[in-house]
């Protein structure tokens, strides 16, 4: 049904008027409720509501404070003041863009406010250069919708359908993704439909958006109580304003397992039923990613087969192999995958807990892939990314435990093992930078509550509170913004063009993209930690040890990590930390 431009769903308050201008002198309009609980304007509106930039809100019932539209496109003021009718016209130059398929590709994760000094859209596009020449397909923002402050990592939005002012707003979105559209490169955006931030929150007001009970974040969204159906409408129709407005072509859906509902359908399939007819409307890919720590892997199923029908997930399993594989680090839920072989049941099978006792959690975790009918590029993968440094009690990267050619091989095993690779921006260059968790609510207590918060957290699990940063702190955020500085020198320019060289042999061979489990083979020495990775004719040997080891390899020496393997005779001699891609063709080893 269409609806006007200041309807509002209300069906909580008894009287609504909508506010069209600045609190001072703006027009008061009263509002008439429909049969739907739908508000729409019962008097003329004045002229002003058609400026190209109009304020507005609604005063809902005796409340004398204007509360911000549920469906706000812009909070120029923050998620505390009047929304904007945003009446500008962006001009699109994308015609001839036809998408990017998550197959094959390579994701980059950033986060627009660190990325670049200048933390904005119009910066970001300065860079995409950069990103085309590791091979870079598809760019994944951390959220960006409006949240209270100057600064946050996003998860805290409250205005789930306005483009947050300080990185440029609606318009420096558009031409953001425009301008990656030009440069070949899809986009991907990270949303939150989970839980709502802790300020700024006025849909309450409203309508029952929220339900009983929480989750890790806060209230649960109402996606299957009384009123639920305009709620989960609310929730797609942000789907489809990024994917529509925006030219987006994909979503990361931000911890899907955190969803609560019951209803017949998911949400999540009868989200995938609209984006894919909207994909087969617009004839490009649509693509939707959920991040879920359930190893489910109906999330991925086709809906033909049972499943929800979304087109791949995040797999953190692949993380926590490889990350426990290169430094040893085995506490918390690292515990299980101690062992080499740990990595070796994640490549081949996808997810490593598929049913088997986790420690951490104290049960029996995960579902078992069916890897006959399930294409590898479904799971997306990553050596690192926002939540495993961010999260961490002082946000440091692995860069500041592993030499350059472990660092090699974490490259390695992302970029040429069977999976979706995703990379974490400045991983490529081993940038020093930490990625830490910072916020700037603007309440004192708010503040407080979450530093307070985390840095508790951290100290029951044995940290020093000395060395956990203080969320609040500017300085937090400063030191998280990339320093681009770094990528011509030393062991970041070395790294750098070990990233290129991976990227350009992902390009040129097509063992590398294939997407069939039954290609992917992988042997494991615990003793001397070899492990070998093959794809189809092609041998990827990583030695995560500590002494030299030799194995039979026939075939050519495509590419190593630079630390000196040897490839004579089909015998290929690997130094401590080093890998090499090993087979036919005529790539020359750099």
């Amino acid at each position: 049904m269409s609806r006007g431009a200041f309807d509002v769903w209300a069906p909580r308050p008894h009287r609504v008027r909508l506010l069209c201008g600045d609190n001072a002198g703006g027009s008061v309009i009263e509002m008439r409720r429909g049969a739907d609980d739908w508000w729409t304007p019962a008097e003329p509106l004045p002229p002003t509501a058609d400026d190209e930039y109009v304020d507005y809100g609604y005063l809902l019932d005796d409340d004398p404070d204007p509360r911000p539209d549920p469906r706000s496109r812009r909070q120029p003021g923050g998620v505390h003041e009047l929304s904007r009718r945003d009446r500008t016209t962006y001009t699109w130059t994308d015609q001839a863009w036809t998408g990017r398929q998550l197959a094959g590709s390579v994701v980059y994760e950033l986060h627009v406010g660190t990325f670049t000094p200048e933390g904005t859209f119009d910066a970001a596009l300065g860079r995409l250069d950069h990103l085309r020449s590791i091979g870079v397909d598809l760019v994944e923002l951390m959220p960006v919708n409006a949240f209270n402050g100057t600064h946050n990592w996003g998860y805290d939005g409250v205005g789930w359908f306005a483009v947050h002012e300080g990185y440029g707003g609606p318009e420096g979105y558009q031409r953001f993704v425009d301008g990656c559209h030009a440069a070949g490169l899809g986009v991907i955006q990270d949303v939150v439909y989970n839980h709502l931030g802790p300020s700024g929150n006025y849909l309450p007001d409203f309508a029952p958006y929220l339900k009983e009970g929480t989750n890790t974040w806060g209230e649960l969204v109402n996606l299957d109580g009384e009123g639920s159906a305009e709620v989960r409408r609310y929730v797609l129709d942000n789907v489809r304003m990024w994917l529509e407005d925006y030219h987006v072509d994909g979503l990361r859906l931000d911890a899907v397992h955190a969803l609560s509902d019951s209803s017949p359908t998911h949400l999540l399939e009868e989200m995938a039923v609209e984006v894919a007819a909207l994909s087969a409307h617009q004839r490009r890919p649509l693509t939707l990613i959920a991040e879920s720590d359930l190893n489910d892997p109906r999330l991925i199923r086709p809906r033909e087969a049972g499943g929800y029908g979304l087109d791949a997930q995040w797999s953190d399993d692949f993380h926590h192999a490889v990350h426990v594989a290169l430094t040893g680090e085995t506490s918390g839920y690292y515990a299980d995958f101690a062992p080499l072989s740990a990595l070796a049941k994640v490549c081949e099978r996808g997810f490593f807990h598929d049913g088997t006792f986790s420690s951490f959690r104290g049960r029996a975790h995960g579902h078992t892939i069916d890897t006959a009918t399930t294409p590898t590029w479904r799971l997306v993968v990553c050596s690192q990314n926002h939540d495993q440094i961010g999260n961490r009690a002082r946000g440091d990267r692995i860069t500041e435990v592993l030499d350059d050619d472990q660092l090699g091989c974490a490259a390695m095993l992302t970029l040429l093992g069977p999976f979706t690779p995703m990379l974490f921006m400045g991983e490529e260059w081993a940038a020093s930078t930490p990625f830490q968790f910072f916020t700037s609510h603007p309440e004192p207590e708010l503040g407080r509550a979450t530093a307070e918060g985390r840095i508790a957290e951290f100290a029951r699990m044995g940290w020093d509170p000395a060395v956990v940063p203080d969320p609040q702190d500017p300085a937090t955020y400063q030191r998280s913004k990339l320093d681009w500085s770094e990528t011509g020198s030393g062991r970041h320019a070395r790294l750098l063009d070990l990233y290129r060289r991976l990227g350009r042999l992902r390009r040129e061979r097509p063992e590398l993209t294939d997407p069939s489990f039954g290609s992917v083979r992988c042997t494991v020495d615990e003793e001397t930690r070899l492990f070998t990775l093959r794809r189809g004719p092609l041998l990827v040997a990583l030695n995560l040890g500590e002494g030299v080891v030799a194995l039979a390899a026939r075939g050519g020496l495509l590419l190593e990590t630079g630390g000196g393997a040897t490839h004579d005779g089909g015998r290929l001699s690997l130094p401590p930390h080093v890998g090499a891609v090993v087979g036919p063709g005529l790539s020359p080893a750099s």
